[in-house]
């Protein structure tokens, strides 16, 4: 297909695409009497994207390239045969029991080429993981004592996996496509009418003319883009392309300024009201609104950015990094009264998820209406949302979540597998023996499973995985559910900041023209109370908010103090710079506050003695820091004198 063709036929596809999903929130058929399938609906909007996704789909303003034939063909093979499931579906899911010949053949076209789309969109190891299940489904039976499974013929599988409702046709699939594309249609027009540089104005008038403001504006920043944008990546895009080299010029090393940005942008996924799109499917697989998800997360997103806030304060300090100047810096007043209006589709957004009880996808294109509406009346920075922005904003849409439709449409592919096989439930009966029903060593084997995983797959295909395999073992040895699927999916997201592949260092080190390798080391460095949290809130309820207020607020202050007092410890600095035995000796009493109530019998004391030493180590090193400056201020006492 030449490239004058490719455009034309891409940008159709991709108004299609979003016109569907559109269209099915706002309840058009319905309107209309029309009564159709949710899988009619899901097999549409796969066959456009698989179209997409083979014909090459580039973002809005991109340059356009040749497609091969073999794509062309691939991708209009993928078009055609999800819309005949999608036309056939009544019909078909009464004769799929006996395997028709038509029914085998688009199943298996479909499963074929999601299989080489997730290769093309989220790279070879979650391809992998989908070949070696079903491998295991055709040739289980084989297998000796409890690795056995039951025998599931090739036809079968096909058909299973490409038509079923419970493989990927189902739920994960109908979360991306249903819940979070309207989420990220908000995020784009969001950024179309001058919300990324609002929330960069903001940071920079707040927290620039204090020491590491340039770090600290990248904290603040990625903590409120993230807001909204639910993709570490994107995040990194979005607000590192403005820090990074701001935190560069103010003396930051290059490795440091991308791992700050990284661990920053990471944090996005868990930051409420959005999220990533792995909390929506929380919310899916148990049965709860998004509301229960996005209050449970909120306490833990705020830890980990006060972590990496006290983190990178101790840095400026460490390295002697004043803020910048307030005449080069926005006055708050000024930035807030220029975007105003921003604030007002957010609140919407948050009160029709918690106030209104209105389902997370109506909220969101609420939310982007106001948007729109706003935009084009008002503004940022002297420039209006134009009509023809708007729609290129809502097009463009089109061509950004194709990763995320393929990557849970492969995650659909492993559910399936799984259900068909019923290896899911022999597994979580061998995790629990393997960790002899210890809690806290189960948790440590499915944190580094997670992380393991994450090296190779997006966060949304680690969460499913271990929602399947491991979240079922951590309930049954006695978590919450709500605590053990938030635990998965946090540290399948910490998998973007950890070295080998740390798919958000490395974006940000790409940025920072810095060594990869160091980017990702430095980040798990800056972001090490990220890996704390998560066995913190699993075994301690008051951290997602779970308990007496009183209970709540003594939680979430000992984990604040045991933070602060870690990142003294990592650091080596407070006011003045930490010895090696002092900042051992901080790292006990940093564990001593972090550890839950209820995990051994003398946590609470443990407790009372880390707030106590903690205390004394704060006003010790505070001692040290007055002695320290005393000497350097006498010479100077005397020259003025």
């Amino acid at each position: 297909m030449s490239p004058g063709l490719v455009r034309p036929v891409v940008v159709a596809l991709q108004a299609v695409l979003i016109a569907c999903v559109v269209l099915w929130v706002a309840d058009a058929p319905g309107r209309l009497n029309l009564a159709l399938f949710t899988e009619q609906f899901l097999a549409t909007v796969l066959g456009l994207t698989l179209a997409l996704v083979y014909f090459g789909s580039t973002p809005a303003g991109g340059p356009a390239k040749p497609v091969p034939l073999h794509d062309v063909v691939a991708g209009l093979a993928g078009l055609a045969a999800c819309l005949y499931v999608a036309f056939r579906y009544p019909a078909l899911i009464h004769e799929l029991v006996h395997r028709p010949v038509d029914g085998v053949m688009v199943a298996s076209v479909i499963v074929l080429l999601v299989l080489e789309a997730t290769r093309r969109t989220a790279g070879l190891a979650l391809t992998i993981v989908i070949l070696v299940l079903c491998g295991y489904a055709l040739l289980g039976f084989l297998l000796p004592g409890v690795f056995a499974s039951r025998k599931v013929e090739l036809t079968r599988l096909a058909v299973y996996l490409g038509i079923d409702t419970n493989a990927l046709l189902g739920q994960s699939l109908q979360v991306a496509v249903v819940i979070v594309l309207p989420f990220i249609l908000m995020g784009q027009i969001l950024t179309r009418c001058g919300g990324g540089e609002y929330f960069t104005d903001l940071a920079m008038a707040a927290m620039g003319r204090y020491r590491g403001g340039s770090a600290k504006i990248a904290v603040v920043g990625s903590g409120l883009f993230g807001m909204i944008s639910g993709s570490a990546v994107a995040n990194v895009a979005g607000v590192g392309i403005v820090t990074i080299p701001l935190m560069k010029r103010s003396g930051f090393p290059p490795h440091t300024s991308a791992a700050i940005e990284a661990v920053g942008s990471t944090g996005g996924q868990l930051m409420p009201p959005v999220m990533g799109a792995a909390a929506f499917l929380v919310a899916e697989y148990l049965q709860v609104p998004y509301r229960e998800v996005m209050i449970a997360a909120f306490l833990p997103a705020l830890l980990y950015y006060a972590a990496l806030f006290i983190q990178v304060d101790l840095e400026a300090a460490k390295r002697g990094i004043a803020g910048a100047p307030l005449d080069r810096l926005p006055a708050v007043l000024t930035v807030l009264a220029r975007g105003w209006h921003f604030p007002i589709p957010f609140a919407a957004l948050i009160g029709g998820l918690v106030w209104w009880n209105l389902r997370p996808e109506i909220a969101a294109l609420l939310a982007t209406v106001l948007l729109i509406v706003l935009g084009m009346t008002f503004g940022y920075g002297g420039k209006r949302l134009g009509a023809r922005e708007a729609v290129s904003g809502v097009v463009s849409t089109g061509g950004s979540v194709l990763d995320i439709i393929v990557v849970t449409a492969a995650a659909g592919l492993v559910i399936g597998v799984l259900n068909l096989t019923g290896v899911a439930f022999g597994l979580t009966l061998q995790l629990l023996a393997a960790s002899g029903n210890n809690i806290l060593v189960l948790l440590v084997v499915a944190a580094l499973v997670a992380i393991v995983l994450g090296m190779g797959m997006p966060t949304v295909g680690v969460y499913v995985i271990m929602a399947t395999l491991a979240a079922p073992a951590l309930v049954q040895a006695g978590i919450a559910p709500m605590q053990a699927h938030l635990f998965v999916m946090y540290f399948g997201m910490l998998s973007m900041v950890t070295p080998p592949v740390a798919f958000a260092a490395f974006a940000a080190a790409n940025i920072a023209e810095a060594d990869f390798w160091r980017t990702g080391w430095t980040s798990v460095r800056i972001g090490w109370s990220a890996y704390l949290i998560p066995f913190l809130f699993a075994l301690s309820p008051q951290l997602i908010l779970r308990g007496e207020p009183l209970q709540v607020a003594i939680s979430a202050a000992t984990a604040l103090l045991g933070v602060y007092l870690g990142s003294v410890a990592v650091v080596g600095h407070l006011r003045v710079a930490v010895a090696p035995p002092l900042r051992l000796a901080y790292g006990v009493l940093a564990l001593m506050l972090l550890a839950p109530v209820d995990l051994f019998a003398g946590a609470p004391i443990a407790n009372l003695v880390g707030v106590a030493g903690a205390a004394a180590a704060i006003a010790f090193e505070l001692w040290r820091g007055r002695a320290a400056r005393k000497p350097a201020e006498k010479p100077a006492m005397s020259r003025n004198a």
